[in-house]
């Protein structure tokens, strides 16, 4: 309409007859108020976590007092080219899929794998990776330059101070896993080894998750020089995915939050006391 105004010299009651608008949408201005602030902490969450995509960077936003939704944080999100990159895969996983046994309460089944990284000088160093599977909490990041069994028992034992024995571990069938070592520290523990089907990862699956989105978000956004620059971060990285970093199957909270607010349904309750006296191993057959 302000194009044909100006071509043709028409007046603004004349050119709003002809394009059938109203006057009052012609000379409208917004009035909403800018974006800037919204946009600066919404590039500074986006540089400071490089893998976080739009709904957990809204989940951060709200934590710390925006009044906004994904739709909105999406549109900005897109519009500032913030967009993360991920690789398309090119075959599809099976749909048949073996159901794992749901952990029932916090601490009760853990998952364990490895992962390898290389340090600045070429060095190859593996990451022994604990989750618990009910409360996705990284119980453990233990990183050296190879594990046997006695030494990955060593590594748990300080988990085990912090949390107590879980009732089992499910692992796959690596040989530091099948070990006779491992198996004897184990039974030490009254702690049951869960091992998947060879070829199975997926019967793993929290920690598979789990590793993915470590080496996307950690291992993929540093360069380490050293093994202690290594361990410093995991650590700094194990805290923040635990108290910070917000979990889709947590209802959007932190692990460590989900643990706190957890509270054992009835069924569960009476069996309290037992487990302290009996020992977690004990209760559960009572359960089951």
């Amino acid at each position: 309409m302000r194009w044909a105004q100006a071509a043709y010299r028409l007046s603004e009651r004349r050119a709003a007859g002809l394009f059938r608008v109203q006057r009052s949408s012609v000379r409208y201005r917004s009035v909403r108020r800018g974006q800037e602030p919204l946009l600066m902490r919404l590039r500074e969450l986006a540089a400071a976590r490089v893998r976080f995509g739009y709904r957990r960077l809204t989940v951060l936003l709200k934590r710390e007092g925006w009044r906004v939704n994904a739709k909105r944080i999406y549109r900005l999100y897109r519009e500032e080219g913030l967009a993360v990159r991920t690789k398309r895969r090119t075959k599809a996983a099976l749909r048949q899929r073996r159901p794992l046994a749901a952990a029932r309460r916090p601490n009760e089944r853990w998952s364990m794998d490895f992962v390898h990284e290389r340090l600045v000088d070429g060095r190859w160093l593996r990451i022994l990776t604990v989750v618990d599977q009910f409360t996705r909490e990284c119980v453990l990041l233990a990183a050296q330059g190879r594990f046997s069994g006695e030494q990955v028992g060593d590594a748990l034992e300080g988990a085990l101070r912090a949390r107590g024995a879980p009732v089992s571990i499910t692992v796959d069938n690596g040989s530091e896993f099948a070990s006779r070592a491992l198996d004897a520290w184990a039974y030490r523990r009254g702690i049951e080894l869960q091992f998947i089907r060879p070829g199975k990862p997926v019967e793993n699956g929290y920690i598979e998750s789990f590793n993915g989105r470590l080496r996307d978000e950690c291992l993929n956004t540093h360069v380490f020089p050293s093994i202690e620059e290594m361990r410093t971060r995991l650590e700094a990285w194990r805290r923040d995915y635990n108290r910070v970093r917000p979990h889709g199957a947590l209802g959007d909270r932190a692990p460590e939050e989900f643990a706190a607010d957890w509270h054992p349904p009835r069924s569960l309750a009476p069996l309290a006391g037992e487990a302290d006296a009996m020992g977690t191993a004990a209760a559960l057959e009572v359960l089951s």
